[in-house]
């Protein structure tokens, strides 16, 4: 692959859309038990929604972000965050953690919503 100018401002927009993208349904992810807390359970079920979304959309993906085949096309690196500006370790494990973070929040959310 030949890497140009072009080619490495290409993959940093497709790597900045993707680490905001993460970071929009992580912080979903984290707020779910907070607003749940909180007793505001509607906003709790939006952002659950907000997570189903993305779900889906990596579900149609083969369980990985479209921005990762798009970035695919721009180097030939393929460690765990070539598509992202996250630490390795971080975009390794990411759906294991923040998958296992939403069950909990869901369950929390559910529970709370049985006790209203």
């Amino acid at each position: 692959m030949i890497v140009t100018a072009d080619t490495r401002r290409n993959l940093r927009l497709i790597k900045l859309t993707h680490t905001a993208a993460w970071a929009v349904f992580a912080a979903a992810i984290l707020a779910i038990p907070v607003v749940t807390w909180m007793g505001a359970l509607r906003s709790g079920l939006w952002l659950s929604l907000l997570v189903l979304v993305e779900v889906a959309i990596l579900s149609a993906n083969r369980m990985q972000c479209p921005l990762t085949s798009i970035a695919a096309g721009y180097t030939n690196d393929r460690s765990d965050n070539f598509d992202i500006y996250l630490p390795l370790w971080l975009a390794k494990h990411n759906k294991l953690i923040f998958g296992s973070l939403f069950v909990v929040a869901e369950a929390f959310l559910l529970w709370r919503f049985a006790a209203a």
